[in-house]
């Protein structure tokens, strides 16, 4: 069974640059449950930090993916007002296109693969892959969210969500992010370069792109590590 891991990054847009029934729409929560003008100030900070984490207010800006078996992937990542070109590096491809183009290239490559592996994709990646996908027109070529348990998933679609799977489908009671289950079992974090994916948003603003696309490497040179371990040792 042919095996695809995959990650992405996203960005969020600017908040002052939004309309105002959008900006009345994503703050009205704030208004009514903030205590004062400080409180009120902290939150929507953090709101305007958080517009990447939906696909309503954020879009792609990176899409990595990797073969398991030939350890072999690409990274297709958005490098606007620029003229970089494909290079590769250590069997990575770093592809250089557009949101939409990085959407189809990703569900073109897709239909070669019946298993696939993320971090908390099923969360998180898969839904805005989906969403950003169908407003641009796209049509997924897989079906990465239907049957969340492995043993009710079809055949041609299986997506193991590791993050679903460490936490036994969330009984652990703190669930830990991709670094902190890295540490446990002793793989390379890819935090551990000092890159986040809270730095993603300001690495594009500063046009550090292909900074962004070795950054998502990381990601799945860690997914894949850790799925081997629970492969080896959780998996039944």
């Amino acid at each position: 069974m042919a095996k695809l891991i995959f990650d992405i990054e996203t960005i969020g847009e600017n908040f002052d640059q939004l309309d105002a029934i959008t900006q009345e729409s994503l703050t009205r929560w704030i208004k009514k449950e903030s205590l004062n003008e400080s409180d009120y100030a902290e939150v929507l900070k953090e709101l305007k930090d958080g517009l990447g984490f939906s696909p309503l207010t954020g879009e792609i800006v990176a899409i990595g993916v990797l073969d398991y078996e030939k350890d072999k992937g690409a990274v297709y990542y958005q490098s606007p007002g620029t003229n970089e070109k494909e290079t590769e590096e250590n069997n990575i491809r770093f592809c250089p296109l557009s949101e939409k183009k990085m959407l189809e290239n990703f569900w073109l490559g897709a239909n070669e693969y019946q298993e696939f592996i993320s971090f908390n994709g099923r969360c998180f990646d898969v839904p805005f892959l989906m969403i950003r996908s169908a407003i641009h027109g796209i049509k997924p070529t897989k079906d990465l969210m239907s049957n969340r348990y492995l043993n009710s998933q079809r055949f041609e679609a299986k997506h193991i969500d590791l993050l679903d799977q460490l936490s036994f489908y969330g009984a652990v009671r703190r669930k830990g992010n991709l670094h902190l289950w890295s540490r446990a079992f002793d793989i390379i974090s890819p935090k551990a370069q000092g890159v986040t994916g809270d730095d993603v948003g300001r690495l594009f603003g500063e046009k550090r792109f292909l900074d962004i696309a070795r950054y998502n490497v990381g990601d799945l040179r860690a997914t894949k590590a850790l799925y081997e371990r629970w492969e080896k040792y959780l998996k039944f």
